[in-house]
């Protein structure tokens, strides 16, 4: 086919196309195995030669769906507890095709005065869903995990600062190694920020009082004195193996006592603050220099989105500012003078309408259904013989393991990792294999807006038949 000015009269075509085939994805999204037995061989089988002329437009979309169709992940589905991963809304999933259809540059507002008003917007309506203090400023960005980079890096410039020294301007060279303080709950997520800002992974200190990784309060307070100069402290909303949350409250204390910087990671933990039984666990959030979270787990946008907030706005804009003759400010807000990118999606457009769309009120509901079926789990887990509760679920992650009295705990740690590979391949639900205090484990997290009850017990069904088949004697 050739020169696609030659197709332009099939974009009607080939969105009718991707219409039809999206909708026959979704229609038995709720029923259809998360992935189909054999896919991954399938996909390992893919070599296609790079085509020399192109088979055309139409040609190409119903190809891509067919495999689409067979092989995708369906990740977006109500028993997907594998990953902490939320499922495109309606309004979401149709925000996010209109940001394709309109293919604004959210760059500046010189490249769309639509994109960065609607994306301040959005950005707003997520600080007042979490209750954050007016003065934060926010912006989008592509995970949790370019929130933390946003974040830090916001918190590198104030550290060098105290010292007199504009990072920006004058780079690391010369300073020392900065303090940063957290529990054994950070995010792998949190340490890549830190090491490509240059900070350095190692200078990371964990202050743990268990092996489970809880935050000892009193080490962290003892550090601070120590120090008495500008650290950094991060704090987590939420870890990935149990839900549980450092004690963000006291260590916004101690980094309010010391004059430390605080950053909350609250990839999906932030959202506790929307629902009033459970908003308790990140209360001093709203008290942080910085909070970073994820758009496509509690938001149920469709990946890829995230946020970061910084209390002093102004200390976020100067991390990334840059200049040059044909980007100088005009007329508004520039997105890209507060991230790393200037090449940047137009993400606002799914947030707004999911926002715009749901409420707080929709949102409310969405955490306590996910909190709810994640409790429910975990009484189930408690009361089953022959299932170990790894610790308590204060929120939506749910860690357990298979056991048996008679069998030793290499054993059971061999068992239980088989277990996490079975419950996959049955294909009724997705779980994640992790390791907890030193022990084999198997996690299911809850955030999606389309899990119900039925699908909690389709899990259970799952996870018992694995079990009756790794341990029949038992």
């Amino acid at each position: 086919m050739g020169d696609p000015v030659n197709e332009r009269d099939q974009v009607t075509a080939a969105l009718t196309v991707a219409a039809e085939e999206a909708r026959r994805y979704l229609e038995d999204l709720d029923t259809r195995a998360v992935l189909d037995p054999g896919a991954e061989e399938v996909v390992h089988g893919w070599a296609d030669p790079m085509p020399e002329d192109g088979d055309g437009t139409i040609v190409a979309v119903r190809e891509l769906a067919a495999r689409g169709q067979q092989v995708a992940t369906r990740s977006s589905g109500p028993r997907f507890f594998h990953f902490v991963m939320g499922g495109g809304t309606p309004a979401g999933l149709a925000g996010d095709w209109l940001a394709s259809a309109f293919d604004q540059v959210a760059f500046a507002w010189a490249s769309s005065p639509m994109a960065a008003r609607l994306e301040q917007v959005a950005t707003d309506w997520l600080r007042q869903l979490f209750e954050l203090p007016e003065e934060f400023g926010g912006v989008l960005t592509s995970g949790a995990t370019m929130g933390n980079f946003v974040a830090l890096a916001a918190a590198r410039n104030w550290w060098a600062e105290q010292r007199g020294i504009d990072v920006e301007r004058a780079g690391l060279s010369g300073l020392p190694a900065p303090p940063i303080l957290s529990s054994g709950y950070i995010h792998p997520s949190a340490l890549q920020a830190i090491g490509m800002l240059g900070l350095g992974q190692d200078n990371v200190e964990r202050l743990a009082s268990d092996a489970a990784g809880r935050l000892d309060a009193d080490a962290l307070e003892a550090r601070l004195v120590e120090l008495d100069g500008p650290a950094i402290v991060v704090a987590n909303a939420g870890e990935v193996n149990s839900g549980d949350f450092d004690p963000i409250e006291r260590m916004a204390d101690l980094a309010a006592e010391h004059g430390a910087w605080l950053h909350v990671d609250g990839a999906f933990g932030l959202f506790a603050r929307v629902a009033p039984e459970a908003r308790g666990l990140a209360a001093g959030a709203e008290r942080a220099d910085s909070v970073g979270a994820d758009g496509h787990k509690w938001l149920n946008v469709p990946y890829d989105c995230g946020f970061a907030f910084v209390r002093d706005g102004t200390m976020l804009r100067e991390s990334f500012s840059a200049s040059g003759a044909y980007i100088a400010p005009a007329g508004g807000w520039d997105p890209h003078t507060h991230v790393p990118e200037m090449s940047r999606r137009f993400r606002g457009l799914a947030a707004w309408c999911a926002l715009k769309s749901f409420g707080r009120e929709g949102y409310r509901a969405v955490v306590e259904r996910c909190v709810d079926n994640a409790a429910a789990f975990a009484a189930w887990v408690e009361t089953t013989p022959g299932l170990e509760l790894m610790n308590p679920a204060p929120l939506n992650i749910v860690c357990f393991r298979l056991t048996a009295d008679d069998l030793a705990d290499e054993e059971i740690d061999r068992i239980n990792r088989e277990a996490v590979s079975a419950i996959q391949a049955d294909g009724r639900a997705f779980v994640t294999g992790t390791t907890w205090t030193g022990r084999a484990a198997i996690r299911a997290a809850f955030d999606n807006w389309r899990t119900s009850a039925a699908d909690v017990e389709l899990l259970q069904d799952a996870v018992m038949d694995v079990r009756a088949g790794l341990l029949p004697a038992h």
